[in-house]
């Protein structure tokens, strides 16, 4: 074809790529929800009546804008093999926006909808962050070590993604273990289904006939029930999407709370997009980095102010997706698929169907590969600044459990008694502080491992005077942002600051041998 045909806007191959694309972009839906009823304990009205209309509204502008960029681009250099970035919900985010800001909120108000106001103003912040980013994120991704921003990834990964699906499939072995052995021998180990039905899908198929089967033979094991079902069924109509500007706004009284984790994951975000845009560029098409993360920042944008409270990404995998014969269609599609499930009501019968034990895996799943990541895709004498960036998250998730633990019996720590809790060995200041803010405390420790272990000792010492200041306005080590927040711990960022400068300027330090990065991308946001 000439360079001014116009491109074929559906191919063969769009059929497999929309299938194989279409899959797990459904999971995801599924998780959601499971998260939004299950975890959150969000009303089916705002679940089903706005937030899943919303998600759909703003994956399918999303789907869309791609396959208009592939078109452009076809168009432009006459080639036919061209294909569109996949995007979908970032799924990293989708955990961190749940467990990190709208579970803790929704639990310390008492109200999941406070939750979801908070979520809504976490993606209008990190809306912002990405569209103003496309021009700084080289910049960015430059000086920051990626060993600091995977690390702190991994951390939650570890704490606030895996644990919980984890503990959910042991309780429910029979489901949970099935599922994640049915995963882990097709993604990991390499086994293809019959047909080469997605694994995520044969998983959930097999979850849901065991637990349909243990309800026919009057065990129940799973919690599925017809009554469930014919709920889900009355719940079919047409919803769609309405302004949320209001619910937006009220999130703004957890500002605070929200800036320390959505700056930081902005950050990251940014990082990752030119990653996945730089891997769309290796298999042949070249995409404009800035137009495709501002993208990214007003699709989010309308998505919150219409009542998402998740984040859109570009997903990893273009190169994937490519060689399964995926050109331009396949995204558009994807995304009229998308409205259909949400505006439809579709999801609600899926999830009374589905039980959540067996989406459970997929989760435990993902968590395991954004762990991985970290140690990868980096140097591997960087693996103890990985681990030292994983600490905070631990130390916030065993707060975390020690805090809800003490609200079901009607008390807290502070009544209990430090010195108490002490002498039983749980250090819950030590928690607190170390937890506090732990997205950008993870980056900084990473950044100064990574640094120190380059033998580049200035540069560390400038990231321990970043934290400092960081720590002074409650950005790090606290629960709230304002002047000065942990007067303390900044001051002992800055001896390190002082300790590390030191060694940069005048002590006698061996020569690191060089060693080549390895690894590459695994994890599809």
């Amino acid at each position: 074809m000439t360079a001014m045909a116009k491109p074929r806007l559906w191919v063969p191959g769009d059929w497999n790529a929309l299938f194989g694309f279409g899959t797990n972009i459904l999971v995801n839906m599924l998780v959601l929800t499971g998260l939004l009823r299950f975890v959150l304990k969000m009303p089916d009205d705002i679940v089903f009546g706005r937030i899943l209309p919303a998600v759909g509204l703003m994956m399918c502008l999303s789907t869309f804008y791609y396959a208009y960029l592939a078109y452009q681009l076809a168009l432009k250099t006459g080639r036919t093999d061209v294909c569109a970035l996949p995007s979908g919900i970032s799924v990293p985010h989708m955990f961190v926006v749940v467990f990190v800001i709208m579970l803790p909120i929704a639990l310390k108000t008492g109200d999941p909808i406070k939750g979801w106001e908070a979520g809504l103003t976490w993606v209008f912040v990190q809306s912002f962050v990405l569209m103003i980013g496309g021009f700084v994120a080289p910049y960015i991704r430059k000086i920051t070590p990626r060993a600091a921003l995977l690390g702190t990834l991994a951390g939650v990964s570890i704490a606030f993604i895996s644990m919980r699906p984890a503990q959910e499939m042991f309780i429910t072995p029979l489901i949970g273990l099935v599922c994640f052995s049915v995963i882990v021998v097709s993604w990991f180990g390499g086994v293809r289904y019959f047909k080469g039905i997605p694994a995520g899908l044969v998983a959930i198929a097999a979850g849901s006939l065991i637990a349909w089967g243990s309800t026919a033979a009057g065990y129940n094991y799973g919690g599925m029930s017809v009554a469930n079902v014919t709920q889900a069924l009355s719940s079919f109509g047409f919803s769609i999407p309405l302004p949320a500007f209001g619910h937006v706004f009220s999130g703004f009284d957890f500002l605070g709370v929200i800036l320390v984790t959505a700056i930081p994951f902005g950050i990251y975000d940014l990082v990752e997009a030119m990653d996945n845009v730089e891997s769309a560029s290796v298999a042949g098409d070249s995409f404009p980095t800035t137009r495709v993360l501002t993208a990214d920042g007003v699709i989010s944008l309308v998505g919150c102010l219409m009542g998402n409270p998740f984040i859109n990404a570009v997903y990893i995998g273009h190169p994937g997706w490519k060689a399964m014969g995926g050109r331009i269609g396949y995204s558009a599609a994807t995304g009229l698929v998308v409205i259909a499930l949400a505006w439809f009501g579709i999801i609600a019968l899926m999830m009374a169907l589905i039980p959540v034990v067996a989406i459970s895996p997929i989760l435990l799943y993902i968590g395991m590969l954004i762990g991985a990541q970290a140690f990868q895709e980096t140097p591997k004498s960087h693996a103890p600044a990985i681990i030292l960036a994983l600490t905070p998250h631990l130390a916030a998730w065993g707060k975390l459990m020690i805090d809800n633990a003490l609200g079901a019996a009607g008390t807290n720590a502070a009544a209990v008694g430090f010195d108490k809790l002490g002498q039983v060995g749980v250090l819950y200041h030590g928690l607190e502080v170390m937890g506090g803010g732990a997205i950008l405390g993870g980056l900084m420790l990473g950044a100064i491992g990574v640094c120190v272990i380059d033998r580049t000792f200035m540069k560390a010492a400038a990231f321990a005077a970043v934290a400092a200041v960081l720590t002074f306005f409650g950005f790090m080590h606290g629960e709230a942002i304002g002047f000065g927040q942990s007067p303390l711990m900044a001051l002992s960022y800055l001896v390190v600051a002082g300790v590390l400068a030191g060694c940069g300027k005048f002590a006698m330090v061996e020569s690191k041998p060089p060693e080549v990065e390895h690894g590459a991308h695994a994890v599809a946001t």
